[in-house]
């Protein structure tokens, strides 16, 4: 059994920078700044992109941490309103319906997520690409833990859980767009495959150690032999 666990912005979808703008806003609303515009978003979870902002902005952890629940409701009520305006639209990227169509019709495999979007962030984007977030049964998500590389072993429980048997961490299989994602599982000794959809190249995502890269998930069969054969 294989638990494939799928990051969300820049590898099942692009979200045409709803979550930046509402994060920017919600930011603004709550500590009076929107954080560096230089700053990057990929890879990190939610929890993480607002701690690491207010702390360039001078904050403490303590007078962030005294916010981050307001913060995190104010995010995700900029979120829903952005995605109904339909202003901007979420691109589901070319390959990805047919690769979870195929994974989920194995017995071998259980469909999950791994994503810094806390989860109702998860489900608003999802929903709005038309992906039913129930296809996905073992999850982890930023609202699990502040740090990516913890979400890993969230999973791994989930999946005992689930399962009612251990597994073990070379049995799930991480596929995001970022180094974080390709490097996140390896204290469980997860595989990563990394598909450059997002910012960065295969070049990039294989330098990181990922266990296979694609240009994109359009080659159906070539990403699902990598998959069963992790």
């Amino acid at each position: 059994m294989r638990v494939v666990l799928f990051d969300i912005d820049g590898t099942l979808l692009r979200s045409g920078g709803v979550g930046r703008i509402a994060m920017e806003r919600a930011l603004s609303q709550v500590f009076g700044s929107p954080g560096s515009r230089e700053y990057h978003y990929d890879g990190k979870t939610d929890r993480q992109i607002v701690r690491d902002l207010m702390r360039l902005d001078g904050l403490t952890d303590e007078q962030i941490d005294e916010r981050m629940d307001d913060l995190i409701q104010a995010y995700l009520s900029g979120l829903h309103e952005e995605l109904a305006t339909g202003k901007r639209e979420v691109h589901v990227f070319v390959g990805v319906r047919e690769l979870l169509d195929e994974l989920e019709a194995r017995d071998d495999v259980i469909l999950g997520l791994l994503t810094g979007n806390v989860e109702p962030g998860a489900r608003a984007k999802l929903g709005a690409a038309g992906i039913d977030i129930s296809r996905f049964k073992i999850n982890a998500f930023g609202s699990d833990h502040e740090l990516r590389p913890e979400l890993p072993g969230v999973a791994q429980q989930r999946a005992r859980e689930h399962l009612g048997r251990e597994i073990a961490g070379d049995r799930l299989i991480v596929i995001g767009d970022t180094p974080a994602d390709i490097r996140c599982g390896e204290a469980i000794g997860a595989r990563a495959i990394g598909v450059a959809t997002g910012r960065y190249s295969t070049d990039d995502l294989a330098s990181h150690g990922a266990y296979a890269v694609f240009e994109t998930l359009a080659d159906t069969a070539a990403v699902l032999e990598r998959i069963v054969n992790a």
